[in-house]
């Protein structure tokens, strides 16, 4: 609980300023190691001075194949440290020297959404960072509207949103392999909680996602289906013509009508064998996917829900998935 705990407070606080683990970066970007090959590799939200995505870049730049590696560093309005752009096109001796990495000095503040940052943006092939979770939306719209392959972190929650989840749904993002809990080194002025001492200071988020459009493999792997579908055990929805399956292992394999999973079922989702119908939770509007608004007690008040119902019980969120 702590884990979801620290995002709430995170993004309640706009604290942006989570930096990703060398390890983590490394255990995630190995699948997918053929698509860098002659390609512009953009990390537009990196300090390259601590980034790990640079580090990781800049260490297998011959390995992966890589055209150019640009970063951009945006300047903290609390930092006296100016905006810049590195471009690194790879080492020009037998040794990779300091004096190989290009720095220039940006006009602006270094933010993705400025002409500088987008004219960069548009030569770039593929996008590999960690965005501020606060503006994890705006991010992700300027992705699709530039065709821009991407691998980026962001939170599981984030499926919530309308337009993110309609990427998902329409299959222009899907999750990476690495979801789950991830620590972050975070600054000293960071509130949540967290571990370490000072300089290096970790907080532990949970539900956190890899988000990419490039080709894995895991996206056309088959969930196993072993279970049996029973009235008994998959009850239908107060509010809708659906049953609700608590648990993604669950999924009856013998079904073929509207089915509520929750939302780590995007984690192996294969749109081969599921089509996803909607998004059913609170904040959603009920009539646009076909479901009603259902009186629930919460708290000692009676209130109109329209968010996910069993037996006047109120639910999280639920995808609603069908067999192919």
């Amino acid at each position: 609980m702590r884990c979801n705990s620290n995002l709430r407070k995170a993004a309640k606080a706009k604290q942006d300023e989570f930096y990703t683990q060398l390890s983590d970066v490394e255990k995630e970007l190995r699948h997918y190691k053929q698509h860098f090959k002659d390609k512009i590799v953009y990390c537009n939200c990196d300090d390259p001075v601590g980034s790990s995505f640079f580090k990781y870049f800049h260490n297998n730049f011959k390995q992966l194949g890589i055209k150019k590696l640009m970063t951009t560093c945006y300047k903290n309005e609390n930092s006296s440290k100016k905006a810049y752009y590195l471009e690194y096109l790879g080492p020009t001796g037998a040794q990779d020297l300091i004096t190989d990495l290009n720095y220039y000095y940006l006009e602006g503040d270094g933010d993705f959404r400025s002409d500088e940052c987008t004219n960069l943006l548009k030569q770039a092939d593929i996008v590999v960072t960690n965005p501020p979770f606060s503006l994890f939306r705006e991010f992700v719209a300027q992705l699709i509207k530039y065709d821009k392959k991407f691998l980026i972190i962001g939170s599981l929650n984030a499926i919530t949103y309308n337009d993110i989840f309609n990427h998902i749904k329409n299959n222009k993002m899907w999750l990476g392999y690495s979801n789950g809990s991830m620590s972050f080194r975070v600054p000293d002025t960071y509130t949540g909680a967290c571990s370490g001492v000072a300089g290096q200071k970790e907080a532990k988020l949970g539900n956190i996602c890899w988000y990419t459009n490039l080709d894995i493999s895991k996206h056309s792997e088959n969930i196993i289906l072993c279970k049996k579908y029973t009235e008994e055990e998959y009850p239908k929805y107060d509010n809708y013509d659906a049953i609700n399956v608590n648990k993604v292992k669950d999924i009856p394999e013998d079904y073929y009508g509207a089915m509520g999973v929750p939302i780590t079922f995007l984690d192996k989702y294969n749109p081969k064998q599921f089509d996803i119908l909607g998004s059913f939770h609170a904040g959603a509007n009920a009539e646009d996917l076909g479901a009603t608004k259902t009186e629930i007690i919460t708290s000692g008040k009676t209130i109109m829900w329209n968010g996910p119902v069993v037996n006047k019980t109120p639910l999280y969120v639920r995808i609603i998935i069908q067999k192919v």
